[in-house]
């Protein structure tokens, strides 16, 4: 009989669950497995068929209270044979008495609300090019996040999500390649965002902002840092109508969408001032 195990997973492991999202087509970041693992070691699970790696999933717990789900996926060979729902269940009860959130694609969200999770707003991605004759303007109110103190931007960050993301964000800033800048109104932070390098050009995220005007700038300057010709992306929260103006406004184009779902219940969040999610698979 066939031996399937799931284990939680090594930093080696989830190497190759990126590179399965990567055949997905969901484009990850050059340094997501590092900062991904380091948000939690604990919270990504793999399961094992007769030893051989076939379904990934994270449960990547933030604090005592939230948890979300992400890198739901079986190899194309070994679906539709209970080895996804064996792992999701897995990922479930690990998370049990947490309000637990999740992106879902379109295939998986029919299951997801048989699961007893609920729609709370649809994701948008878009994409773009940098131009050759095409100006981004840099603002004078935005900053290096390298020059401000990082408690701060974690204790800005704090509004934006549910649980206690502070070593996540922490790992996220410091990337070399990646390109944090803040915005600055009455010497207090407004706004941020990250510019980072992915498998296929960058993607935007988080971007958070105070007011439309000042997620304009903070976007303007993350894209001033984008090589002429390559593409990148933002996953933009569709009701939020500032910043499905701004993608717009951009020339933007959607390329997909997923449904952000929680349960037991939706959290109140401020998504009129969430102009970029951070990551589809860490929320």
């Amino acid at each position: 009989m066939s031996d399937y195990v799931i284990k939680k997973m090594s930093s080696g492991d989830l190497e190759k669950a990126i590179a399965w999202a990567a055949d997905e087509g969901w484009n990850p970041g050059l340094r997501d497995a590092h900062c991904f693992y380091v948000a939690d070691p604990d919270g990504f699970l793999m399961g094992f068929l007769d030893g051989e790696p076939i379904a990934s999933i994270s449960a990547v717990k933030y604090g005592a209270e939230f948890g979300f789900i992400g890198f739901y996926i079986v190899k194309p060979e070994f679906r539709g044979q209970g080895y996804g729902w064996q792992i999701w269940q897995a990922a479930l009860q690990s998370l049990k008495g947490r309000i637990i959130g999740l992106d879902g694609v379109v295939a998986q969200q029919s299951n997801y609300l048989k699961s007893g999770f609920k729609l709370a707003y649809r994701n948008i991605r878009y994409v773009g090019t940098r131009g050759q004759n095409s100006t981004a303007n840099v603002s004078s109110r935005v900053i290096p996040l390298a020059s401000y103190p990082v408690e701060a931007v974690i204790a800005y960050d704090r509004a934006f999500f549910i649980g206690d993301r502070a070593q996540f964000i922490h790992d996220w800033l410091a990337q070399p390649e990646h390109y944090a800048i803040g915005l600055l109104h009455q010497d207090k932070l407004a706004g941020y965002g990250v510019l980072r390098p992915c498998r296929q050009g960058y993607k935007i995220g988080p971007l958070f902002a105070d007011t439309p005007d000042f997620a304009e700038d903070i976007f303007q300057t993350l894209k001033a840092q984008i090589p002429t010709g390559d593409s990148f992306y933002l996953d933009v929260p569709e009701v939020n109508t500032a910043a499905v103006m701004l993608a717009r406004r951009h020339h933007l184009k959607s390329m997909f969408e997923t449904a952000r779902m929680y349960m037991p219940q939706i959290p109140e969040l401020p998504t009129e001032r969430i102009f970029g999610v951070t990551t589809f698979e860490l929320g």
